[in-house]
């Protein structure tokens, strides 16, 4: 009874929200505090300070709008098509591949800006240069050698330009962005870091400084850097779905579970009245993963039971909020497998059905649960299917420029193969795949579009070795589970031992 009436409470919600007036809440709008000095006419100020506001909460739909409006009042403006650009290319954190449609679109824009450069200033040129970078050639130039060309250029603008506090607060998220998700010596983020913390102490009601520090922080041993920014950001700009979202990021962190929940349903109210459709099934991914963590399965339940609706209104190609179609499409494939694999329901986990799309490594999360769902039900046969759609998609991966999640994959499908070998009594096999996969997933970072695996490997490692009855060695894995993903229910329950 109580999940029934969870579950009609939040589709009551869901309505309530989609119904609520966009008048109202254009009327009572707060982003935060930002100038963006332009050469444009004087009458497009406000507007192009709203458009930038949103950007820098990754509110890209509304951001394009409002650029839009700019080109309205001037359609000599070269800047708004800069920030038409840079909203289309959306979240800068996001790993995958853009679609090809998204960037000759925000190809066009940045062309655009091209055009009208020579009416713009010097400074306002080199924005133009450095976005342009992000689309040069982007048929054939991969996307990492873009996003470094990016910040180089912005580094560059900010070398010229040593006045222009919004160079530097964009130059320090390209920072970010194009860190290598393999060096842990976070060498980018705390560059970043340096840029960002003296300019908010200045600016505290800047939304850019507070989103960007939460953002260059959100790794394991950082994260606890961030809580300032995580407990302002909401505050600051409380009509963001992200502002009010990407706290979680940080409680997620530093394992504070219920105020992810918190941060991600009123992230998801927002994102329901604005129609982020993406936004919100990003923010329940996180909200599913907080509830799991806390054992509170009826409000678990309750949330999946959500997901058809919110299928339902999804376009994977609309740009709204922060997060792009891609994060959308992960959710609703991450939700159900956190589900079954957190509870250890492993009939549900084979039973789970993939759905194709434009993005294979989320299919793979399905496939990954497959996996150990026939292997922990002895189902020999569809565990060996399952691994084998899991090197095919990582395959597929390769072959489309996709080195980060092709990694994700092999890490799977290494694990995958460890449990497989275990259902088969091979043990030495299956502890030397298990381990090779917890040291690759310890090698790399997650991607923001998750709050974290659907199983760490080295958790799943700690499992495998209570099942070959070595549980000094288990809790060794456990203990190191927590420390690269705090407050984990069934790493806590492993070392206490009532695994």
């Amino acid at each position: 009874m109580l999940r029934v009436s969870v579950t009609a409470a939040m589709l009551l919600t869901l309505r309530a929200f989609t119904a609520y007036s966009q008048d109202h809440a254009l009327e009572s709008e707060k982003l935060g505090t930002v100038h963006f000095r332009t050469s444009c006419s004087p009458l497009t100020t406000q507007q192009f300070d709203r458009a930038v506001a949103l950007l820098h909460s990754f509110e890209f739909g509304a951001s394009i709008q409002a650029f839009n409006g700019a080109l309205a009042i001037d359609s000599t403006c070269a800047m708004a098509y800069w920030g038409i650009a840079l909203s289309r290319w959306t979240n800068p954190m996001a790993a995958g591949n853009r679609p090809v449609a998204l960037m000759r679109q925000g190809k066009q824009a940045a062309d655009a800006a091209v055009r009208l450069a020579a009416g713009a200033s010097e400074r306002e040129r080199g924005y133009i240069r450095a976005v342009s970078q992000l689309y040069d050639d982007f048929e054939h130039k991969d996307q990492r050698t873009r996003v470094v060309a990016y910040e180089r250029a912005m580094n560059e603008l900010v070398i010229q330009q040593p006045a222009d506090t919004e160079a530097k607060i964009f130059y320090a998220i390209s920072l970010t962005a194009a860190a290598p998700p393999t060096d842990k010596t976070y060498a980018n983020q705390l560059k970043a870091a340096s840029i960002l913390e003296p300019l908010w102490e200045k600016q505290p009601n800047h939304p850019g400084l507070a989103h960007y520090i939460i953002h260059t922080y959100d790794s394991p041993s950082l994260a606890g850097r961030a809580r300032a920014a995580a407990q302002r950001y909401a505050s600051i700009a409380p009509s963001a779905a992200h502002a009010l979202h990407m706290p979680s990021h940080t409680f997620t962190r530093v394992g504070m579970w219920q105020e992810s929940v918190d941060a991600n349903h009123r992230s998801m109210q927002v994102a329901l009245n604005t129609g982020s459709i993406a936004e919100a099934l990003h923010a329940a991914d996180y909200a599913m993963y907080a509830y799991l963590q806390m054992g509170k399965e009826a409000e678990a339940a309750a949330l999946l039971d959500t997901l058809p609706a919110l299928a339902a209104r999804f376009d994977q190609n609309a740009i709204t909020g922060a997060a792009p179609g891609a994060a959308g499409v992960f959710a609703l494939a991450a939700i159900p497998a956190r589900w079954v694999l957190e509870r250890g329901a492993w009939t549900e986990a084979v039973a789970l059905a993939p759905q194709a799309s434009n993005y294979p490594y989320t299919e793979a999360m399905t496939y990954f649960a497959r996996s150990l769902g026939a292997s922990h039900t002895n189902d020999v046969a569809g565990a060996r299917i399952a691994i084998d759609s899991l090197a095919s998609i990582r395959q597929r991966l390769i072959g489309k420029g996709e080195p980060y999640w092709a990694e994700q994959v092999a890490i799977q499908q290494l694990a995958g193969q460890a449990w497989l070998d275990l259902a088969e009594h091979r043990e030495t096999d299956a502890l030397t795949h298990m381990r090779e996969a917890a040291t690759r997933e310890d090698a790399t970072e997650k991607n923001a579009v998750t709050p974290g695996p659907l199983a760490p490997a080295r958790e799943l490692l700690g499992d495998m070795l209570v099942e070959l009855h070595r549980p000094a060695e288990a809790i060794v894995e456990y203990r190191a589970t927590l420390q690269r993903e705090p407050n984990r229910r069934h790493s806590l329950r492993g070392v206490s031992g009532k695994r």
